[in-house]
């Protein structure tokens, strides 16, 4: 069972522990059960958090038991950022939260199938809310408050690079209280001995692991430990995660299946092997052959669209995932426009430079003004130019007269015009 650390060195995903040899050590006793905690910050988990969940799967095909905490109770204070001070949600909108990342979570993890007996490898979901939701104010600081010292807190960089700008709430500074707390209860009620996080929880998760010996001296259920995984950054310099549009979410009312794949398609050469062996549970021999794919053919972007379809697959099921690699083939000429749903279209057009217009398709503009609208050709005599060399279509039709309109039956679902200028450059044009 050891071969887990293995994995993760191979993968660049092991930053640190508490004890390398004496977790090894204790996966070759195991199983054993870890944990990872999720605060409700927003109401969905976005891909950053998916090297977290992944790597809880990870353990859990090992043969390990994963928790998946979620913080109901953490949640309501915020764990300290950098940047300034959080703002605090109420608790009915943690609440929801909490079960929409609980939701979510439930479909990266296998857990108890409902009318089974359960396995020992099977997950637990688990929501900090149920003790911390109880703890009175004397009793965290009796006993837990007095284990930690005060100058280690200070000493902490969150804390330290706030109180060298606007300085930080006594709620905030409090949180490593707390998370560590989670660590005790789920010690003692699942015999949960590590707990895993990104490289910016290392202090959080020592605390957790020091605060059990404290007051658990004996360990009981055996030594606990703590393992951080490197925090991905971009090769560009840009932050992982991020797109002109803002967050990639899981959710796909905020970030739609489209523009999911469209994220992890448009990935870095630089970057994409790294990703594959991050989200990805392809092989080391599956992973090296589309790196010498990705050397030796860049163009045909291999890695690239197995990474898309992978990740799409895994967030958004197959049926979504074939909607969209449709819906990008159609796109550029290599489908049926009108074979794709109003919903994919439309998300497909909101990747895309697109303009809107009023209806009817009578009341339109010229196809060149349309072209120069979207923002596919710069200017409309560039829009006159592009027909009169044969390089602009209209749903995959190309356009031959400069004076061209639309008529009603060219609206795709009534409202939509997808625009191409050659073959790969696309716009799109909604009816309003």
């Amino acid at each position: 069972m050891t071969e887990i650390i293995d994995e993760l060195q191979w993968r660049g995903l092991l930053a640190q522990t508490t004890d390398l040899d004496g977790l090894r050590k204790a996966l070759a006793d195991g199983p054993i059960t870890l944990y990872c905690g999720f605060d409700p910050t927003a109401g969905s988990l976005h891909v950053g958090h998916l090297t977290q969940v992944l790597t809880l799967a990870r353990f859990q095909r090992a043969g390990h038991r994963p928790i998946a905490l979620v913080g109901g109770g953490t949640g309501l204070i915020g764990d300290p950022k950098p940047g300034g001070e959080r703002s605090l949600n109420s608790p009915e909108t943690i609440a929801h939260w909490v079960d929409v990342l609980g939701r979510q979570l439930s479909a990266f993890l296998r857990f108890t199938p409902e009318g089974s007996a359960p396995q020992p490898t099977d997950a637990v979901l688990e929501n900090n809310g149920a003790w911390l939701d109880s703890i009175g104010a004397i009793e965290l600081l009796r006993d837990v408050g007095k284990h930690f010292s005060v100058n280690q807190m200070l000493a902490r960089e969150t804390v330290k690079s706030r109180l060298g700008g606007e300085g930080m709430s006594y709620t905030e500074f409090s949180y490593v209280l707390l998370q560590s707390y989670d660590f005790v209860e789920l010690y003692r009620r699942h015999r949960c001995t590590l707990q895993i996080g990104g490289t910016d929880q290392w202090g959080n998760i020592t605390a957790g692991t020091d605060l059990i010996r404290r007051m658990d001296g004996n360990e009981p259920h055996g030594p606990v430990h703590g393992l951080t995984t490197n925090l991905l950054t971009k090769a560009d310099g840009t932050k992982f995660g991020k797109t002109e549009s803002g967050t990639v979410w899981l959710d796909p009312e905020l970030t739609s299946p489209y523009a999911f794949y469209q994220f992890w398609f448009n990935a870095d050469d630089r970057d994409v092997v790294r990703y594959l062996k991050v989200f990805g549970f392809r092989t080391r021999a599956e992973i090296e052959e589309l790196e010498r794919l990705t050397a030796e053919r860049p163009a045909a972007r291999t890695a690239q669209r197995t990474l898309a379809e992978d990740l799409t697959t895994l967030v958004h099921g197959e049926d979504e995932c074939r909607k969209v690699i449709e819906a990008s083939k159609a796109l550029f000429g290599q489908g049926d426009l009108t074979g794709l749903d109003a919903a994919t279209l439309d998300a497909a057009l909101a990747e895309v430079p697109r303009t809107e217009a009023d209806g009817p398709a009578a009341a339109l503009p010229p196809v060149v003004d349309l072209l120069a609208a979207s923002g596919l050709v710069p200017s409309k005599s560039a829009a006159r130019r592009a027909v009169q060399d044969g390089g602009a279509y209209v749903n995959n039709v190309k356009v031959t007269d400069i004076d061209a309109r639309v008529a009603d039956g060219d609206l795709l679902h009534g409202r939509y015009l997808v625009l191409r200028r050659g073959k790969r450059s696309v716009g799109g044009v909604v009816v309003t």
